[in-house]
């Protein structure tokens, strides 16, 4: 096995939280003034900050808030989740929280590339399917949810639900290649004699 991999992942079980909504954008997922913070530490404290709390810091009713959805790593969206403004924190802030997979309608593709890159994966499905997701689990906030990405398919009571990936994505997580910059950083001789040869580097 290549040095620098990340983790294989192939297969996210456990139970889910919905949050209902399309177009559900970064700045919503995670305020902008967390953005300045030098590292990706505490962003699991900050998922829909501004929607979970009021000015005072009481809490406000808000799914990531309730006790009955508490452990959950999948989270179940509608569509366009994750749109506007390019910021790989939201992805960082919602995986540090403890989702490890994202259920979709729809992505911002920007989002999607966020999310790869560390190792959360993104996978659609239908409208209809998402509807009769998020209604079971609203109905039994216990329910156990197994995303197979090798087979395709979300298992649980109600029965499988096909689910999209790119086969680039789905390829990456189960070989382990999501996490480029640690497979950079753990060859860097091979990195140095590919520079060597790049005359546009010369000097660098």
């Amino acid at each position: 096995m290549p040095d620098g991999l990340g983790s294989r992942i192939t297969e996210i079980s456990g139970t889910a939280l919905p949050i209902r909504g399309n177009d559900i954008d970064t700045d919503r997922i995670v305020p902008a003034r967390y953005l300045k913070e030098v590292t990706f530490d505490r962003m699991g404290e900050y998922p829909f900050f501004d929607e979970r709390f009021d000015a005072n810091g009481n809490p406000r009713p808000h799914p990531f808030n309730d006790p009955k959805y508490q452990g959950a790593s999948i989270l179940l969206a509608n569509a366009n989740f994750g749109s506007g403004s390019s910021r790989e924190h939201a992805p960082q802030a919602l995986y540090r929280f403890g989702i490890h997979a994202i259920v979709g309608e729809s992505f911002a593709a920007i989002f999607t590339g966020n999310s790869l890159a560390i190792g959360l994966p993104t996978v659609t499905v239908s409208h209809d399917d998402m509807e009769r997701l998020m209604a079971a689990v609203e109905a039994k906030p216990e329910l156990k949810l197994s995303l197979d990405l090798s087979e395709k398919c979300l298992v649980f009571d109600g029965g499988v639900i096909p689910v999209e990936v790119s086969e680039m994505a789905r390829k990456s997580l189960a070989e382990g290649y999501w996490d480029s910059t640690s497979t950079l950083a753990a060859n860097m001789p091979k990195v140095r004699q590919v520079a060597a040869r790049l005359p546009y580097l010369n000097g660098f």
